[in-house]
């Protein structure tokens, strides 16, 4: 990892992992791949690396995220899904040329095409937003209860209500501020 940048959010879907390179939408914004090299920073810690990444592409990638965002946002509403994000998230998966391969320890992993491309790996995201917002797998859309924060996120807890994208950052932060209160509020009692 280059120095400097924040840490990624690393979870276990990669669609919804991607929307949150850019967090605490809104609060203070954070974008996570603010350049190039980030950009193929986060596809190589997700498995789809690639040799390069052009300002261009970083567009494009960054328009895909913005796409799957508010069309898992809208999912997570039960609103209609925007007809221009469904669009950037179809062309966006037809563009690219990827494999799904059965690894040894019976994973799925993804190859992309010999001169791998970011538009390669943006098709593997796209596409796993489409299965996603299909209902295709197994769990539910929903947005993290922080109000800065706001990110969507796939619930797979049995019963389908955690609240938070991460309980690692937005759940702490929660639970140290009412934490915080609590003891303001027992402190002012005791005097």
């Amino acid at each position: 990892m280059r120095a400097g940048f924040p840490d990624f959010r690393l979870g276990t879907v990669l669609a919804t992992s991607f929307t949150g390179t850019l967090t605490e939408r809104r609060g203070n914004a954070l974008e996570r791949i603010p350049t190039p090299h980030r950009l193929i920073d986060w596809l190589a810690v997700n498995g789809l690396a690639v040799d390069s990444c052009t300002s261009a592409q970083l567009d494009l990638a960054r328009e895909l995220r913005e796409s799957i965002h508010l069309a898992a946002t809208a999912a997570a509403v039960q609103d209609a899904l925007p007809a221009s994000a469904v669009q950037v998230i179809n062309d966006r998966s037809a563009e690219g040329r990827a494999a799904a391969i059965l690894t040894p320890g019976g994973r799925r992993q993804w190859r992309l095409s010999s001169a791998s491309c970011v538009e390669d790996a943006l098709s593997v995201i796209a596409a796993d937003a489409i299965s996603i917002l299909a209902g295709e797998r197994d769990g539910k859309l929903a947005l993290c209860a922080s109000p800065t924060c706001r990110a969507a996120f796939f619930d797979t807890s049995q019963s389908r209500t955690r609240k938070w994208c991460d309980m690692n950052t937005c759940g702490n932060r929660q639970k140290k501020a009412r934490f915080n209160a609590n003891q303001r509020k027992h402190s002012s009692s005791a005097e």
